[in-house]
C-alpha cells in the first residue's frame, strides 16, 4: 500500500489516520495496469519498482486509499495518474468492476494480503492504459512485463504484502494463467 500526506478537505490528519487505522478497516484500491492489443487481449503488466518505509526495494501494483466522500472510480482515476503520471491515459469504466476484494491483516497468515498498519480492504481491478507512463510520487519507476514474466518466480518473489498473489488473481481473471 502506498503511503502519502493529503491536504484535501475531509482527509485526516496523520494522527486521526493512525487512531483510525488501530480500530477500523481502511478502503483501497489495488490497479494492475495493462497494455492491450487491438483485439483486448493483455500483452504486458506494468509494475512499480518502489522502496518501502522499511528501506526494501519491492515491485508493486498501483495502491492508495480512497478518500471519504470520494468515489471509489476517481479514487482509481487519481492513485493510477498520481503512480502513472498525467497522460497514462487509463481507461476506467464508468461503473467499474472489481476483479476481487483483497482484505489485508495486520496479523500474518489469516489472509495471503499483509499490511502491518491496519485491517485494509482493497477493491482490485485491472485497468487498461493507453498512454505514456512515467512514475512519479514514491514509485522509482515503471517495468512492463509479459504475463507471463509477471508469473514468474523471479518477479513474484519481488512482490510483498500479498500483492504478488492479488497480480496472479489478476492474470487468471484477465485468462493470461490457466
Amino acid at each position: 500500500m502506498t503511503e502519502t500526506t493529503e491536504t484535501a478537505p475531509g482527509w485526516l490528519t496523520p494522527e486521526e489516520l493512525e487512531l483510525t487505522r488501530a480500530r477500523m478497516p481502511i478502503l483501497y484500491v489495488d490497479a494492475v495496469p495493462v497494455r492491450v492489443d487491438d483485439t483486448g487481449l493483455v500483452t504486458h503488466v506494468g509494475l512499480l519498482l518502489r522502496i518501502g518505509s522499511d528501506g526494501t526495494v519491492s515491485r508493486a501494483l498501483v495502491s492508495g486509499r480512497v478518500h471519504h466522500h470520494e468515489r471509489v472510480r476517481d479514487a482509481l482515476m487519481r492513485h493510477l495518474e498520481k503512480d502513472l503520471g498525467p497522460v497514462a491515459l487509463p481507461r476506467v469504466p464508468a461503473s467499474p468492476q472489481p476483479f476481487t476484494i483483497a482484505e489485508y491483516f495486520p496479523t500474518p497468515g489469516i489472509t495471503p494480503y499483509h499490511d502491518s498498519r491496519q485491517h485494509a480492504v482493497s477493491l482490485a481491478y485491472v485497468v487498461p492504459v493507453a498512454g505514456d507512463c512515467r512514475p512519479r510520487q514514491d514509485a522509482l519507476d515503471l517495468v512492463w512485463f509479459t504475463p507471463q514474466e509477471a508469473a514468474s518466480p523471479l518477479v513474484q518473489q519481488e512482490m510483498s504484502g500479498g500483492q504478488d498473489v492479488l497480480l496472479k488473481q489478476a492474470l487468471a481473471h484477465v485468462g493470461c494463467l490457466p
